[in-house]
């Protein structure tokens, strides 16, 4: 089985399952597990958004989106020596991964034509059947089979020890500072698991952009800033810099010190298995008298 991922979540699970040796390309993206680095970059950006703040990035994205512009472009040359029978992408965000279709359409010029699979989880129930179904088009059914039990079973453990809290704080994620996004999809489900109660999204809702005046009006107990792609560092610097910090430190969960930066790029954004690390960090930011504080989490 020869496989090619275009996105970092499909590159872990591979991993995850003992797999990297059948990754032939990945996304730019994909830096995780380490030996990912090594392998071809099937995708490519039009913009570096390493060296932009979170308006510029908006800025560009809006403007691509409106004169009909791609934001990723795919390696076609990198994916036809690759020759994957599999090919892992997506079909849920075009501003995170290259869109479905030119997947599909770059796929559909290969000698072989490979099997094209869309991972789209709205939950993280629907997460672990994507490594399932992963494990069993690999022929690794039993390996998944045990690696789902294994999270399935940290999952259980926070979702006990939550529900004997006293409390169910209400808490906000924001998934981009400028202009602010409340996180979706899996993030809610997240929450509740955690014992929290999420003041702005429902479960398998999608993200949207929200203004301050909402945020405010929701009044969090606890406010996760976790921007799309970028660590708890540089989120942490977003933060600073934003022209309306004023408006955020008004937020009661800002001045009781229950705000706090997280890593996005490796625990929330990606759905992927370290989605149980990211349960773990919301569970720790809902009930800190319950959970260890997780290294990677800062206070605001």
């Amino acid at each position: 089985m020869r496989i090619c991922s275009f996105l970092p979540s499909g590159t872990e699970i591979v991993y995850a399952l003992g797999l990297g040796d059948s990754l032939h390309a990945v996304s730019h993206e994909c830096d995780y597990p380490k030996g990912a680095l090594a392998k071809p970059k099937v995708v490519r950006s039009r913009f570096d958004a390493d060296k932009m703040s979170s308006q510029e990035i908006d800025h560009i994205v809006t403007e691509m989106y409106r004169r009909g512009e791609r934001i990723y472009e795919v390696d076609e040359e990198i994916l036809r020596d690759a020759a994957p029978d599999l090919v892992l992408t997506q079909e849920l965000c075009d501003v995170c991964a290259v869109s479905y279709e030119d997947v599909r359409h770059a796929a559909s010029r290969l000698a072989y034509p490979p099997n094209v699979v869309s991972l789209d989880p709205a939950s993280i129930g629907n997460m672990l059947d994507d490594i399932q179904m992963v494990g069993d088009l690999c022929g690794v059914p039993d390996v998944a089979s045990a690696f789902v039990a294994e999270l399935n079973k940290r999952i259980d453990a926070v979702r006990s020890r939550a529900a004997a809290a006293v409390s169910t704080p209400r808490v906000a994620c924001i998934e981009w500072l400028e202009p602010p996004i409340v996180a979706g999809h899996w993030i809610p489900q997240m929450v509740e698991l955690a014992g929290g109660a999420d003041a702005l999204a429902k479960p398998g809702e999608p993200s949207r952009r929200i203004t301050m005046d909402e945020l405010a009006a929701s009044k969090p107990d606890v406010l996760a800033l976790m921007p799309c792609g970028m660590d708890a560092k540089r989120a942490r610097d977003e933060f600073y810099a934003l022209e309306n910090l004023a408006e955020w430190r008004e937020l009661p969960a800002v001045s009781n010190g229950r705000a706090y930066f997280v890593d996005s790029g490796s625990y929330f954004s990606r759905s992927g298995p370290r989605l149980v690390d990211g349960l773990e960090q919301i569970a720790y930011m809902a009930h800190p008298d319950k959970f260890k504080k997780p290294a990677s989490v800062i206070g605001v």
